[in-house]
């Protein structure tokens, strides 16, 4: 994106040029808002470009499922609007689920969800085996599948939002470090950057795993914290499906899906610990095929091409951070989606731009508040992966 020089004054200012970064950004210059983003690397050069590519409105939090489902409508459309070839394969989310408790959890989840329109349903373990065959089913008792849900390009939705800021007037900076957000009397003043200053008297903070700090330019309190997860890439495997649902074996984490001639897959190290690593390990991969060899034997097998590491941004419930600061005017924030953040990016977009214009979000984000934690009231998700 474009190095010319900063305007010296906008509406509104966004940090981060990931997919929140940018949906906020094309949102709000949609609405007619004068924008600067600001992206110290390159867009979406941190979680994003490491996504797993998920998107779901398969969830058990009220408001996940919103956000999930509204994202999903943005996702089909996203060809129209913002106008961008992203991908979009609406193969489904398979959840494999091996004990009563989980089943009685998807069930739950299940009611809530068809109540906000999402289709999904419980499936017997031989039909979950017909939806992805690659699957050992001997001990799974049920699934839950929504046939919307699937997988999309994040680094192409990223680029897809980014242009469109931009045909729209918004001013997108990669390069542009933010190391400053003068705060007098309560207010935003500006925001000084490593390419120059910029008046603005609304910030939002859509910096992913490194919120904390930019909230702390402010003053403000994002407890947000880095979490590697790593993903690897299969060989080229003879015999697949056309289509395989983004299948997860809930008791472990361990999922997969098709990517290209072969798999993606990944599961959680529960040996790992906060930090900003990037850097790709081995000794989590024998534990995650030692879980493919039981779920999905044939993976196991193929060979391994290559993966990537990246973080999520975790907060203490799992759930998102998504409002307004109470200590500094007009200071919004838009994090810790706790690995959801691609898949809630269209939706949180819109949701952050009606905050910003001061007008009521098709979904009340108030619970979603960093001061939750304050009161300790927490807002757990149980469809974490």
């Amino acid at each position: 994106m474009t190095r010319a020089a900063l305007p010296a004054a906008a509406d509104v200012v966004v940090v981060g040029g990931g997919v929140m970064g940018t949906s906020i950004a094309f949102h709000l210059a949609e609405a007619g808002a004068g924008v600067v983003l600001c992206e110290r690397g390159e867009l979406a050069s941190g979680s994003t470009s490491r996504a797993a590519g998920g998107v779901r409105a398969q969830f058990s939090d009220a408001l996940n499922v919103q956000i999930g489902a509204r994202s999903l409508a943005a996702f089909r459309d996203f060809g129209r609007r913002p106008g961008w070839e992203i991908d979009f394969r609406p193969v489904g989310y398979l959840f494999v689920l091996t004990t009563p408790e989980e089943v009685a959890a998807f069930e739950a989840a299940i009611a809530l969800q068809h109540e906000h329109g999402v289709p999904s349903r419980l499936v017997t373990a031989s039909e979950a085996r017909d939806l992805s065959p690659l699957l050992e089913v001997g001990d799974v008792l049920a699934g839950a599948f929504s046939p919307q849900d699937g997988h999309a390009t994040p680094e192409a939705v990223v680029q897809g939002y980014a242009a469109g800021a931009r045909a729209l007037g918004a001013h997108v900076a990669v390069g542009c470090e933010v190391r400053e957000i003068v705060v007098r009397g309560g207010e935003i003043r500006e925001v000084v950057t490593q390419r120059g200053r910029v008046a603005t008297g609304t910030v939002v903070c859509a910096a992913g795993a490194w919120s904390q700090s930019s909230g702390a330019l402010a003053g403000v309190d994002l407890p947000v914290v880095p979490l590697r997860r790593q993903v690897l890439f299969t060989e080229p495997m003879d015999g697949l499906p056309g289509e395989i649902p983004m299948t997860i074996d809930f008791a472990t984490g361990f999922y997969f899906h098709r990517e290209g001639p072969g798999l993606l897959m990944g599961m959680a190290d529960p040996a790992e610990t906060p930090g900003f690593k990037l850097e790709t390990t081995d000794d989590w991969i024998g534990p995650l095929l030692e879980v493919a060899q039981r779920r999905a034997p044939r993976i196991a097998t193929a060979g391994i091409r290559g993966g990537w590491a990246g973080l999520y941004e975790v907060t203490p419930d799992h759930n998102a951070l998504i409002g307004e600061a109470r200590s500094v005017s007009r200071f919004l924030y838009a994090t810790g989606f706790s690995g959801h953040g691609f898949l809630q990016g269209p939706a949180v977009g819109e949701i952050v731009r009606d905050l910003v214009v001061g007008r009521p979000p098709f979904a009340d984000v108030a619970p979603l508040s960093a001061e939750r934690f304050a009161g300790r009231e927490l807002r757990p998700e149980f469809h974490v992966v």
